[in-house]
């Protein structure tokens, strides 16, 4: 029995509690009909396939990182040389962090995956193809909703709190027909084509610049050093004894007039204690390969155990492990507060020197195949490679006059408009998603 509730103020007998804390009560009330709402177990499967270490691990199995966003990507380690207990998913397959799934970790595994691998502390189910559509059920897992009712699961102790599969499984959600579920998706579907298109007028000056920077290049040189199979160097030359260095001093050699990137940036390393105000809620900023930097999460300042890097508009950031597949970006427009994760390198373009680089320019420049190029062999590591700041400043490039940087830079920020009109659309479609699978919206026929 649980007394009428007053003010902020509730009572319940003790018999009736599940767990002991307050976000515990809270229940979603969908607006659809009671034949449509049902728990979640209805849908879902729990898949539990080890992957045995005595057979031969197929070569293309990858671990992944589940990223706050329901977003997944390959990590760069290896799976034999993971200690613990590994499980297959699939493509279509739910996978979320026991842990982390309080922070939006908890999505659906993309086609562009057919198979991978996660340890024990992901969960993961089949969806039944009667059931439900698995993109329907991501968007039902991105709604703020669904992430409340996933908080008031948690359950251990304090830094360490999970939401175990059986609670998960309980959760009453709307699955309606397929062919309503369909619908939902059409909608949502067709809002992304429109920020893809604006996405992709977003690369044109990219590759117009690479075209230009590769032509610089091939006049400089009399061979190709960036990817021919083999090079001659002598010993005085190398500075560290390993192949990648040893490729980048003769990119140096032959290229002399390429000025280092180093001349241009600096590193920018100030520090941010988000916990120092536990209740706060910190947008923090990630970067992929896709979209460059974008807002990963609002985070409660409780969470944090480190200090993370402050980062300002017109900034740059690269995920250190990743960056020679394009997980750099500028920073947009952000809040006074944003953050991002202390792995990640940021750096910021000098100010008051004679020759310098715009920074549209140079948000087109790290996104060109030819710097990635470059990326490669100046990583450093041995298993997993990275680039820190230090050898980002070690790439050498050709120098465009001011001038002509503009003209990228000018091109790069009409498509950002455009790209910025895309998003906004994006976030309206969004909420409409939301209010469609809530209930509160009808969901009719385009």
């Amino acid at each position: 029995m649980t007394a009428p509730a007053t003010g902020k103020a509730f009572a319940i007998l003790f018999r009736n509690l599940c767990r002991w804390n307050v976000s515990s009560f809270f229940t979603i009330q969908w607006n659809w009909p009671a034949s449509t709402i049902k728990p979640l177990f209805i849908a879902l499967e729990r898949k539990s396939n080890v992957v045995n270490r005595k057979r031969d691990v197929p070569l293309d199995l990858v671990l992944i990182s589940l990223h706050f966003n329901g977003e997944m990507e390959p990590r760069e380690v290896e799976t034999s040389i993971f200690k613990g207990k590994l499980f297959f998913a699939e493509a279509g397959d739910v996978v979320y962090s026991k842990i982390d799934v309080r922070n939006g970790a908890i999505g659906v595994v993309p086609q562009s995956m057919p198979r991978v691998a996660v340890s024990s502390e992901y969960p993961v189910y089949g969806i039944r193809s009667n059931v439900a559509l698995p993109q329907y059920v991501k968007l039902l897992f991105r709604t703020r909703a669904f992430r409340r009712q996933i908080n008031s699961l948690i359950s251990g102790s304090s830094g360490r709190k999970r939401v175990q599969p059986t609670d998960l499984e309980q959760i009453k959600a709307p699955l309606p027909d397929i062919s309503v579920q369909r619908l939902i998706v059409d909608y949502w579907q067709e809002a992304q084509r429109s920020m893809d298109t604006a996405r992709a007028g977003l690369s044109e000056p990219v590759h117009s610049l690479n075209s230009r920077l590769t032509e610089i290049y091939r006049s400089t040189c009399t061979r190709d050093v960036i990817h021919s199979r083999f090079f001659v160097l002598d010993f005085k030359d190398f500075t560290t004894w390993d192949a990648k260095s040893g490729r980048a001093a003769s990119f140096r050699l032959a290229c002399p007039s390429f000025r280092p990137i180093g001349e241009f940036i600096k590193e920018a390393t100030d520090l941010v204690r988000p916990a120092a105000e536990p209740d706060k809620d910190w947008p923090v900023y990630g970067v992929n390969n896709k979209v460059g930097v974008f807002l990963n999460s609002l985070q409660k300042g409780v969470t944090f155990n480190t200090p993370y890097k402050r980062i300002r508009k017109d900034w740059f950031f690269h995920n250190p492990t990743r960056c020679n597949i394009g997980s750099l970006g500028i920073v947009p427009d952000v809040p006074e507060d944003a953050i991002t994760s202390p792995e990640y390198q940021v750096w910021r373009l000098k100010t008051n020197i004679q020759e310098p680089m715009l920074p549209g320019y140079v948000a087109c420049l790290i996104q060109t195949p030819f710097f990635l190029d470059l990326v490669q062999f100046n990583r450093v590591g041995a298993v997993k490679q990275r680039m820190y700041t230090e050898n980002l400043m070690q790439i050498r490039l050709p120098y465009l006059p001011v001038t002509e940087q503009q003209r990228y830079a000018d091109a790069h920020e009409k498509a950002l408009v455009t790209l910025t009109a895309a998003n906004k659309r994006l976030d309206a479609a969004r909420e409409e998603v939301e209010a469609m699978i809530l209930g509160t919206k009808k969901v009719s026929e385009p």
